[in-house]
């Protein structure tokens, strides 16, 4: 009986409740409670995207295995990051005194991780698993606000060599040629 309670916990995991947004589309502007380093601050996107594309990654639960490593791939490519004028920030529906000590062990305070405790911004970028879980989605978000990449895996691996990839081709693409 426990096995088949897993099983059918696990199958409603694997699949998700809706599909991402597309490319193309507008991204939901959203102000949240974040943490970067341990301290807390309010994080709102619209502000962000004056600076350059910003990296959106949704995950399920801080402190599970494969969030952990998740966060862990994206600080070690933070630098990287910044060098295209991007910015990255992880959101997952856990508490902000969760997420503060998240921000420093996982993210090693090199990028904010915001709350959504309510899920609803998993469910405005159609990332929802169930309840308001998110899956594991990663979106990049050009500075007029359009999604112009989308990945969903639940394997943590492909997101940051994806969502990189995606940067690089954006900044080609937005980068006039010098005479």
């Amino acid at each position: 009986m426990i096995r088949l309670f897993a099983a059918v916990v696990v199958g409603m995991f694997a699949v998700p409740a809706s599909a991402a947004l597309r490319t193309g589309t507008d991204a939901p502007l959203f102000t949240t409670q974040a943490a970067l380093a341990g301290k807390e601050f309010t994080y709102t996107l619209a502000e962000e995207l004056k600076n350059g594309p910003v990296v959106i990654f949704f995950y399920p639960k801080a402190f599970t295995r494969g969030c952990t490593i998740e966060a862990q791939n994206f600080a070690e490519k933070s630098e990287e990051f910044k060098a295209l004028g991007a910015t990255v920030i992880g959101i997952s529906n856990d508490s902000i005194a969760v997420l503060s000590k998240f921000s420093t062990s996982a993210c090693q305070s090199k990028f904010p991780v915001a709350s959504d405790e309510g899920g609803k911004i998993i469910k405005a970028y159609e990332s929802a698993l169930l309840f308001s879980f998110a899956n594991r989605t990663s979106f990049v978000i050009a500075p007029n606000g359009k999604v112009v990449f989308t990945y969903t895996s639940l394997s943590p691996d492909g997101h940051v060599p994806n969502t990189l990839e995606a940067v690089k081709k954006w900044r080609a693409a937005s980068t006039p040629l010098k005479d």
